[in-house]
């Protein structure tokens, strides 16, 4: 089984997805530091919060370029709620400059009657680009959001799920190249949700 690396930066709900993962048989190790992702076939970064504290926090640990790096020389990457959102330039909720690891700006949700922001619950993906993260063939899926802010990607192909925000899609989940990332909780997910970190893993398998 290959070795995990859940980037540990003081911002996401770690022990949950560590869980998540161990339960389906991985090895996961925590990353603070560039250093610890020597030994890591891939990894994680999950993430809670706002986005400028959570760039700053990359920044300041010597993460951002750590994992820039990992992912210019073809390492698999998940990221996981906030952890989609820094893969982009940047985000309407602050003025740091994200990771830049996929093209595009994360935008606010905008108002919609009847839709209180955050979005909060649970709502069912509406399928875009097949990925190895949601294959063509996947049954319908309902997973756990808790967001106010979506990722609005350059080139919508890499878009491999949507969500319905008051009758306009927004990103759900993104795939490109070997960085993956949901917006949505999978370790809070159920059974939906394992099945996906399930064929994350077996594609990091596979490669």
């Amino acid at each position: 089984m290959s070795q995990l690396g859940l980037i540990d930066y003081g911002m996401g709900n770690l022990h949950s997805v560590q869980r998540g993962f161990e339960r389906l048989g991985a090895r996961v190790q925590p990353v603070h530091t560039a250093a610890d992702m020597a030994a890591c076939d891939a990894l994680v970064l999950p993430g809670v919060g706002a986005f400028d504290p959570a760039m700053e926090r990359l920044r300041a640990g010597g993460l951002e370029a750590a994992i820039q790096d990992s992912c210019s020389a073809g390492r698999p990457l998940l990221g996981i709620c906030l952890g989609l959102q820094l893969l982009f330039e940047g985000s309407e909720e602050g003025q740091a400059s994200g990771l830049a690891l996929l093209p595009g700006w994360v935008r606010a949700l905008p108002p919609k009657p009847g839709h209180p922001i955050p979005h909060m619950g649970w709502a069912p993906l509406l399928p875009a680009t097949p990925s190895p993260l949601l294959p063509a063939d996947a049954p319908e899926s309902w997973v756990y959001f808790v967001h106010s802010y979506a990722a609005d990607p350059t080139d919508p192909a890499c878009t491999t799920a949507w969500v319905d925000w008051g009758g306009q899609p927004v990103t759900a989940a993104v795939w490109h190249d070997t960085i993956a990332a949901c917006q949505f909780h999978p370790e809070k997910s159920g059974p939906v949700g394992e099945d996906m970190l399930r064929r994350w893993l077996q594609w990091v398998e596979q490669r």
